[in-house]
């Protein structure tokens, strides 16, 4: 099949999809043209000039004058500086206001010669490692995050290559590649970082160059995994997933952010290594993920203390940990398994990512983010001192920076190269995968196709495709149907069955396409063996979920004292309503002979829900998802 040469963040060599790239996918209105527009305008700014005030970059500049000893921040602070340069790479080429782009390359060109101006003589670059007065290199694999950091490095040159061509950062990674494959490659050291990162980094790279020597590097890394290379943690070994071999684990475990970063790498070598084996590993651990350790947001990792995946089924509301950075990770995973595959189910799992961690994290202002996200907040908190970094990962408010921050510059990163996740080409056609207002543009067989997409999704589910070129020969339009259409969505007025909307023809120029989805408010209900929300309920409109904060109650109600009733939702003016009630807080044991049906305090009254994406922006607030669902009258029923 043709394989897309445009700028990609992923770019597999085999596989059943090609991406479609950045500046090839040009999103031009709606939900995330706004997001990623006050991403280039204030985000990466504002990321920058925390990396200047708390001494991160000047960093590399001490590094280069030989000043190591005077290091600030933790050591894995260089990559903070690298996913903003990975992000003024992509916005380059794809922010849409020409004024954007020209910023992010000054931008751009300032972080790049601060960084290139600190690299050793045979390529090492690390401010943390290796100078007078430092730990020597390699000398915590475990927690030291050097190839952590140098994977990010490498990251960000491979979107620079693909953007805008070679230059001096550019080369400044080939050294860093090339000094790693010569230390840990095959034949060399056979040890692992402590957080996986590099492994993907240096499949891209391979792609992107052509040097084969990255990608071998890059399988024997994932191979060397879980094979107890790394000293005992207080965690255990499966914290660093040191605990199984890739191809043998059921499940994905331990740490989310470094067990989803190692399952990208394995899909990466699996693809471009043929190697069916180890991708069926990786779809296997996917699936178990998904259905038994994943919160209805996409959130994944329940586990506060060690940011974990917690047991099957552990899935707490109130102690979610769900990092941003896990939910950019898992849609990292599952973009690399929809290529791989050519199954939708992927795609759903990344919307439900995007919509609930990634554009709940940031906040309206491009300047404050959930660094955890947690589907429960008991009480309204005001814990955040915008004028410093905030010292917990968990807050009550979206923060402007913490003091371990990788979640604001990846979130940064993702949203400057969020077009390359949009769609797709094979040999039969083109596929969209999410919806947004945007333009198209590819070749299918040899034939040029353009096309415009216009929708306000999610507030309505109608997405219309214009056909701009003419077809000398029929091609296919396919349009993802979400899982949670549930039979509701009608191409062109008829029925769809099936996750996939596709039309066939010889397309002519004018030509529009219009799917319709169902976005109607929905409830959820949870699996009776999650323990921690049985007898509770959650509503969906689309693929947002909703939440209550308190700040929506009538005056006097308290959120923990409030049970909804088994009525089907309903819209008011955008807003989703269900019907409520407030139960009495027992004076003694919080126990009772008989459901609280026996102790209600109210009348029913409308419960008003907000989306989860836009909790927390009117001020602290008490917050839930799962909301208990009310045990039915018998008098009333019988």
């Amino acid at each position: 099949m043709v394989r897309a040469r445009e700028a990609v963040p992923v770019a597999p060599v085999g596989g059943r999809l090609a991406p479609i790239g950045v500046g090839a996918v040009e999103i031009t209105g709606g939900f995330w043209a706004e997001r990623r527009a006050v991403n280039s305008a204030s985000t990466l700014e504002h990321c920058t000039s925390w990396l200047e005030e708390l001494g991160w970059l000047a960093n590399f500049d001490r590094a280069a004058a030989g000043q190591r000893s005077e290091r600030s921040g933790r050591e894995f602070a260089d990559s903070e500086t690298y996913k903003v340069i990975e992000a003024c790479a992509w916005d380059v080429a794809g922010a849409a206001d020409p004024q954007a782009r020209e910023t992010a390359e000054r931008l751009y060109q300032s972080l790049a010669a601060r960084v290139v101006a600190a690299q050793q003589p045979d390529g090492y670059l690390n401010t943390r490692f290796g100078g007078a007065g430092q730990p020597e290199r390699y000398s915590d694999l475990a927690w030291g995050h050097e190839l952590y950091c140098a994977g990010h490095l490498i990251q960000a040159a491979v979107a620079r290559l693909r953007t805008a061509g070679e230059d001096a950062f550019v080369r400044a990674a080939y050294r860093v590649a090339d000094h790693v494959c010569s230390v840990f490659g095959p034949g060399g050291a056979e040890q692992v970082c402590g957080h996986p990162e590099i492994e993907t980094a240096l499949a891209e790279l391979a792609r992107a160059t052509g040097v084969d020597r990255y990608r071998q590097t890059a399988a024997a890394f994932v191979e060397r995994r879980g094979r107890g290379l790394l000293p005992p943690s207080l965690f255990g070994s499966a914290y660093f997933q040191d605990d199984v071999p890739v191809r043998e684990a059921t499940v994905l475990r331990g740490h989310a952010v470094r067990a989803l970063y190692l399952s990208a790498a394995a899909v990466d070598v699996a693809v471009d290594t043929g190697d069916d084996d180890l991708l069926a590993a990786v779809v296997r651990q996917w699936d178990a993920t998904l259905a038994r350790r994943t919160y209805l947001t996409g959130g994944m990792g329940s586990r506060l203390m060690d940011e974990s995946f917690g047991d099957d089924y552990e899935l707490p509301s109130d102690g979610a940990y769900a990092e941003t950075c896990a939910g950019i990770a898992s849609i990292m995973l599952a973009w690399r398994l929809l290529l791989a595959t050519g199954e939708e189910r992927f795609a759903d799992a990344m919307e439900r990512a995007m919509y609930n961690i990634v554009a709940a994290s940031v906040g309206r202002d491009g300047r404050s983010f959930f660094y955890a996200n947690t589907l429960h907040r008991r009480v309204a908190v005001d814990d955040v001192d915008p004028s410093t970094p905030h010292p917990r990962s968990v807050s009550g408010l979206r923060a402007p920076w913490f003091d371990v921050s990788c979640c604001p510059t990846n979130s940064a990163r993702f949203l400057a190269s969020l077009p390359g996740y949009v769609a797709t080409a094979d040999g039969d056609g083109v596929q969209i995968h999410q919806y947004a207002t945007s333009r198209v543009r590819t070749v299918v067989r040899g034939m040029n196709v353009d096309l415009d997409v216009e929708t306000d999704y999610p507030v309505s589910g109608r997405v219309a495709v214009t056909i701009r070129t003419d077809a000398a020969e029929p091609w296919s339009l396919s349009l993802r149907v979400p899982e949670w259409a549930d039979g509701g969505a009608r191409l062109d007025g008829v029925p769809v069955v099936g996750p996939v909307a596709r039309v066939t023809r010889a397309f002519s120029s004018g030509d529009t396409v219009v799917l319709d989805l169902p976005v109607v408010p929905r409830l959820v209900h949870p699996d009776h063996r999650i323990d921690a929300v049985r007898g509770t309920v959650a509503a969906m409109r689309g693929p947002l979920v909703e939440c209550l904060e308190s700040i929506d109650l009538p005056p006097g109600a308290r959120l923990e004292d409030v049970v909804v009733l088994p009525e089907p939702p309903r819209l008011e003016a955008g807003r989703v309503v269900l019907r409520g009630v407030t139960v009495e807080a027992s004076q003694q044991l919080p126990y009772r002979r008989e459901p609280d049906r026996s102790s209600r305090s109210s009348e029913p009254f409308d419960v008003v829900l907000v989306p989860y994406l836009e909790h927390a922006e009117r001020g602290p607030s008490a917050m839930r998802v799962w909301l208990p669902l009310a045990t039915p009258d018998p008098e009333a029923t019988a």
